[in-house]
């Protein structure tokens, strides 16, 4: 069974700096493209950031690049996403996603067939 575990989400204040990591189990994970995505509330999944399986290509959403940062453990079947300088329009439920791809980093959200549950990020003072 496929099972991706999102952690490290809850309520920051602005400015700080979070990093949320996903636990994949039931899949071959040094053989996936994986990627952040984020909804907030009245507002489409948007792709946040993605990291090819080898780690040697990253995708970062443009307005927010210089902000966050993916990274992968192969050897631990987990991924990260740091996060700086934090705004309320951060608030959102952040998903983790896996796409079964070597070739490429994945940018539409039908590329990805592995979702986690979520975790909850609220910025607020």
């Amino acid at each position: 069974q496929v099972q991706l575990l999102e952690s490290g989400g809850g309520l920051v204040q602005p400015g700080d700096s979070l990093r949320l990591s996903c636990a994949a189990s039931g899949l071959p994970f040094s053989s996936y493209a994986m990627g952040w995505f984020r909804q907030a509330p009245g507002k489409e999944h948007e792709l946040v950031a993605a990291i090819s399986y080898h780690s040697s290509v990253t995708y970062y959403q443009r307005s927010i690049k210089h902000r966050v940062a993916i990274s992968r453990d192969n050897a631990k079947s987990t991924v990260y996403l740091q996060m700086h300088g934090l705004t309320p329009d951060d608030t959102a439920v952040y998903y983790c996603a896996g796409a079964a791809t070597t070739l490429s980093v994945p940018r539409s959200e039908n590329e990805y067939t592995a979702w986690g549950q979520g975790t909850q990020v609220t910025v607020s003072s």
